[in-house]
């Protein structure tokens, strides 16, 4: 039986053809998606934003308009409602109170106690409530965490490769990066610590990626130093191309039944490693290896001068 191959033998596309185009395209829409999201900012989640969470399990389902106007009537503010895994449970989901934290015990106490009397058989768990200290603390650390991880990230490639390589794994996760986050900006889900395990989640998947082509490019350098930059380049990508297509297929397809089928908690964590993946794979090939052309990287840059070699021996 003869094996399937997404990708053929000897295959031979020319990445390097677009490379000025997935540039500049890439650059713009890296820029467009920071701005976007310092302009319209992000919808975060309790974890981030303060406030209180309580999750309510109904008898049968119920109209979510019907349960949002009922909210209202309690003037405890504008409540977020969403589904929770089925048509019977909801999470609701109120902003963070003004005066003392005191106040958003009260607040969680007076949803559980309206509920049942609303809603006759409803049964209402215990109140999740962060404090707005609290919130920025993980807010901050949450920040801490994925810009440390990008700078280790390069801090390696740098040392295991070279500087170039270093920074070109560093735009490579600034711009995977900065188009998940313009996603989350744009379609307004929310941001909890959940999506920041997927955000770190990306950017380890996407050094995963880019090192397998940087290793390529590397060997090939060694191999072919006679050969120009821009066929080496091709013929690096090309070889990796298998590997690359068909680790992305299979964690898509994972992300994208848990996406259609899996619970609602998990649906942002799903959503932003799927697109993740998806602007990773892109972003291995027309961003991380293009760029070392324009930082000047050739077949013998890194090759070692006659008097270097020599003070080696010495």
């Amino acid at each position: 039986m003869k094996l399937l191959k997404l990708v053929p033998d000897h295959t031979n596309l020319d990445f390097m053809r677009w490379r000025n185009l997935a540039i500049v395209l890439s650059t713009i829409a890296t820029i467009l998606a920071f701005g976007f999201t310092a302009y319209r900012g992000l919808n975060l989640g309790v974890d981030f934003a303060g406030g209180q969470m309580v999750r309510v399990t109904f008898p049968k389902a119920i109209d979510i308009e019907d349960l949002r106007g009922k909210m209202d009537s309690l003037a405890v503010g504008e409540a977020t409602i969403t589904e929770f895994g089925n048509d019977r449970t909801y999470q609701i989901r109120l902003p963070k109170p003004a005066g003392p934290d005191s106040m958003s015990n009260e607040v969680v106490t007076k949803v559980q106690a309206f509920i049942p009397k609303a809603y006759p058989g409803a049964s209402v768990g215990a109140g999740e409530s962060v404090s707005g200290k609290v919130s920025e603390e993980l807010a901050a650390d949450g920040a801490k965490a994925i810009l440390f991880a990008m700078l280790g990230i390069a801090v390696y490639i740098w040392f295991r490769f070279e500087w170039q390589f270093g920074v070109g794994a560093l735009v490579t996760l600034a711009h995977d990066f900065a188009m998940t986050l313009g996603f989350f900006a744009w379609t307004r889900l929310q941001v909890d610590l959940n999506v920041v395990a997927a955000f770190l989640t990306i950017i380890g998947y996407s050094l995963n990626d880019t090192v397998v082509i940087y290793d390529r490019i590397r060997e090939n350098l060694r191999k072919y130093r006679k050969m120009s930059i821009l066929p080496l380049l091709n013929l690096s990508l090309n070889e990796t191309l298998a590997r690359t297509v068909v680790t992305s297929l299979t964690v898509l397809i994972a992300l994208a039944l848990l996406m259609l089928i899996g619970p609602q908690v998990i649906f942002g964590l799903s959503i932003a490693i799927f697109l993740g993946v998806l602007i990773g794979t892109y972003s291995s090939i027309y961003i991380s290896a293009p760029i070392l052309v324009w930082l000047g990287v050739k077949p013998d840059s890194f090759l070692r001068t006659e008097g270097e070699a020599e003070a080696q021996r010495v």
